[in-house]
């Protein structure tokens, strides 16, 4: 496992973003970089020489037209972070103490990019857009105020922070992505053997097999019962 890089800086950037992108942002920066940079109607997170560098969290639909439209005439880096490594903080609303303090048992890896591309599959073909995931290690902020999801029984998050990055991957062609399917897997291969071969949910899998079908990397050769049966084209 590569070394955990600590992170330090807790700066907030003028577009009240998340401490999270913040750190990223702060992170990934170099001498001569232009933050928070106005280009063609679009605020970019990082300018650096001709490439576009574009921070995103969480929800790739959100920033898909962005995407879409700078793509056509420019060179993009997508950049966002994986947490394979996440602990929840509960603070009081009233006292702002910590109440707890607690180690997610939810660990995620770079093969969870899916979840987030599923959203855009149809862009990572064009050769001016790079994917570069994150591994890292955050801090997930939580109050009692009444207001989250049922499922947090009413705390809300209120902001996540970066604790340290693990390591990188980096994506310039569709092609790079077949390397998440396993040498293992036979072909052809349906989902619910995809995500046996992976030891993932079959949710992921279907939206693995999603993206790669819209990436033009494999494509439906039959079905056997109700399953779709895969192959390379």
């Amino acid at each position: 496992m590569t070394e955990v890089k600590k992170l330090q800086s807790n700066h907030i950037g003028t577009l009240q973003e998340s401490s999270l992108h913040a750190a990223l942002k702060i992170w990934y920066k170099k001498p001569g970089d232009k933050l928070e940079e106005p280009f063609e109607n679009y605020l970019i997170d990082i300018v650096r020489d001709d490439l576009l560098i574009e921070i995103q969290t969480k929800n790739f639909s959100a920033i898909k037209k962005k995407i879409t439209n700078l793509i056509q005439h420019n060179k993009m880096c997508l950049v966002h972070p994986i947490s394979q490594d996440k602990w929840i903080i509960n603070i009081d609303i009233q006292s702002n103490k910590i109440l707890r303090r607690r180690l997610s048992p939810l660990h995620r890896s770079y093969i969870d990019i899916f979840e987030e591309l599923i959203r855009i599959p149809d862009l990572i073909s064009n050769p001016n857009l790079t994917i570069e995931i994150f591994l890292v290690q955050t801090e997930e902020i939580r109050k009692n105020d009444g207001k989250g999801s049922w499922r947090r029984r009413g705390w809300s998050i209120c902001d996540k922070k970066l604790i340290g990055v693990l390591g990188k991957k980096e994506f310039n062609n569709p092609y790079d992505f077949l390397d998440f399917i396993p040498k293992s897997l036979d072909v052809p291969f349906t989902n619910f053997e995809l995500a046996q071969s992976l030891n993932k949910p079959l949710r992921l899998a279907r939206k693995m097999s999603y993206c790669l079908r819209k990436m033009g990397l494999i494509k439906v050769i039959g079905k056997k019962g109700n399953a779709l049966i895969f192959d390379y084209l």
